[in-house]
């Protein structure tokens, strides 16, 4: 039996999620061997636990874009998972200021807002054509 061609939407929720799942993996192992040395013990305690949860997201988005038939509802989870770390750079620049060097961070920040919204929308598509998991 041949499984059924895979919808473009699906494609592009599959691409968008190895995209996004790279990301976390790299910078959440990055966070937690890095830390955050400049600061009291207790917010790099905070830093690497949360390096870890990035870390350990990529991973569920590289299961979910490898396995994207059999997904739905965490599609968007993970959408929105990667929206609401973008609004906490939001919150964190509007209340402290850009980092710098500021092109990196608005580097990391444009994607964060904007492949969430492409995930929902080839998500819905593929919804819609009755291939959601």
């Amino acid at each position: 039996m041949t499984a059924e061609p895979m919808l473009l939407s699906q494609r592009v929720v599959q691409v968008c999620l190895f995209l996004v799942a790279a990301i976390a993996i790299f910078g959440g192992t990055l966070q937690m061997y890095l830390g955050q040395p400049d600061t009291a013990p207790r917010l790099d305690n905070v830093h690497r636990f949360m390096g870890g949860i990035y870390l350990m997201s990529g991973v569920t988005g590289l299961w979910v874009a490898s396995t994207i038939r059999e997904h739905n509802t965490l599609v968007f989870l993970l959408a929105l998972t990667v929206l609401v770390g973008g609004i906490g750079r939001v919150i964190s620049i509007a209340k402290v200021g850009l980092p710098e060097p500021s092109a990196v961070w608005i580097g990391y920040l444009v994607p964060e807002l904007v492949i969430p919204w492409i995930i929902i929308a080839a998500q819905v598509i593929t919804n819609r054509h009755g291939a959601g998991g």
